[in-house]
């Protein structure tokens, strides 16, 4: 059975001018890894050479003692991927190397290039070899053939050739270069530690290693960390922002501050604003963990209806090879969520969760609750129901997958046996949101796209198929 849910796109981490750095950037990963799951890799350089060690899997399983050991230096660059533009094999794992001319040059992307197959299949009629399926190899194929002098030129010759989100890490032996797209779709901060410069795609990774919030990147901003300090350059046009407003709903960790904001009060006021537009009379508010937390306590606040830990989660879940021969009903979903039945048993319960997509485990999870003796079960959702897929970064299901593009909220409701269903609308996520609420990509809810792409909606999983 396909997995019901969105999965995080991708995370970054650079450090620069800290004798730490390959275990700092190892622990920033480690912080950032709802962001990516599939593989980690870290590069690092050492008197002028690149150290590059990659591998499938988590952080804490790819890097041990010995494998760190072998990444010396004062300067290191490193990512978590979860793939959204190529398939899931250790050479699509990054950090991505290239050697040309100029040198060493190392990447790491969070994003989705919308072009990147036209791109490539153009590079490859003019001879360019690819040894990936990842789009952000393009990004490399695109510099190496720049004829400008800098790394910083070549990288923004690739990068006005290229269209879609991208926040991006590049190591050079002599400097670290952090870009993001002109219309900011996936964030990117700058932080301080003892004289170190760190970059993140989230600031939870500047709290683990002790370091200061200094600013976001900007959109369409290129920042140069070299041994002449934090340089900024505006070399990009100019784009209307399209912050992903995703990862406020879902994607970035409660503790985080992204886009310039607290990532939890924003979901704690999706809760508000969902209690408000759709309140209902019940006895307890449960959250579907973790991501629906926040959020609940918000309706809970709001409504002034208790809040309840009535589902428990198994955070230590991995991939289970063993199941029972006589089958389990809903056994995937039993295997992460537990109902405790005195909280529930007797109670009309407010489920509170951050999205629904193709509804198979939302349906399931209503139907748990209902057999640990719940008299009611009422569905509230903190976001607008998902009618399009992203392109730019995010692995969503195709819109045909998505039950909010073919099916009304009352089918929806039927489909999952609650009570009761309700979304928040949109408005009520930009009140949400607040000031600047316009400068958010929302396209998932509204299928207004910022950027154009082919409108093939299968090309999203098939980008680069033929390489595979």
């Amino acid at each position: 059975m396909k997995d019901d849910h969105f999965h995080d796109e991708c995370g970054v981490f650079g450090i620069w001018n800290h004798g730490e750095a390959a275990n700092l950037a190892y622990l920033g990963l480690y912080a950032l890894q709802h962001r990516g799951q599939e593989s980690a890799g870290i590069v690092s350089v050492h008197e002028g050479k690149m150290c590059v060690e990659r591998g499938m899997g988590m952080v804490a399983d790819v890097f041990n003692r010995s494998r760190l050991k072998k990444l010396k230096g004062d300067r290191a660059i490193g990512h978590v991927r979860y793939s959204t533009a190529g398939e899931s094999r250790l050479v699509n794992a990054q950090p991505l190397k290239l050697d040309s001319y100029r040198g060493e040059m190392a990447i790491c992307h969070n994003g989705n290039l919308v072009n990147a197959h036209l791109l490539r299949y153009a590079l490859e009629r003019q001879g360019s070899i690819f040894t990936s399926s990842s789009d952000t190899e393009v990004i490399l194929h695109l510099m190496a053939r720049s004829e400008a002098r800098t790394w910083e030129d070549a990288i923004v010759d690739a990068l006005k050739q290229v269209d879609g989100a991208y926040s991006l890490l590049f190591l050079a032996p002599d400097r670290i270069i952090a870009v993001r797209d002109p219309r900011g779709f996936r964030p990117l901060s700058i932080g301080a530690l003892d004289g170190a410069t760190v970059v993140a795609s989230e600031t939870c990774a500047f709290d683990l290693i002790g370091a200061r919030f200094v600013r976001d990147v900007e959109p369409g901003e290129m920042v140069v960390i070299s041994e002449r300090g934090v340089e900024s350059h505006r070399p990009l046009p100019v784009e209307k922002p399209a912050q992903c407003v995703f990862e406020y709903v879902y994607f970035a960790r409660p503790d985080s501050q992204v886009f310039g904001r607290g990532v939890s009060q924003i979901r704690r006021q999706l809760g508000i604003e969902l209690a408000r537009e759709s309140p209902v009379d019940a006895d307890i508010v449960v959250p579907v963990p973790d991501s629906g937390v926040a959020a609940a306590l918000g309706y809970a606040e709001q409504s002034r209806i208790p809040f309840q830990m009535g589902l428990v989660r198994n955070h230590y879940v991995g991939r289970t090879f063993i199941e029972p021969r006589q089958a389990i009903r809903h056994f995937g979903v039993k295997i992460k969520l537990n109902p405790v039945r005195p909280l529930i048993e007797g109670k009309r319960v407010i489920l509170v969760d951050d999205s629904i997509v193709r509804g198979t485990t939302s349906r399931k999870i209503v139907t748990m609750v209902r057999d640990a003796g719940a008299r009611e079960v009422h569905m509230r959702i903190s976001c607008p129901p998902t009618i399009g897929p992203c392109y730019y970064g995010i692995d969503t299901p195709l819109r045909s997958e998505l039950i909010a593009a073919s099916h009304t909220v009352e089918q929806i409701r039927t489909h999952l046996r609650a009570d009761s269903l309700s979304y928040l609308s949109l408005a009520g996520l930009q009140r949400a949101v607040g000031a600047g609420h316009e400068a958010f990509c929302n396209a998932c809810y509204t299928d207004k796209y910022p950027v154009p792409f082919p409108r093939d909606e299968t090309s999203q999983l098939r980008l680069f198929e033929k390489s595979r």
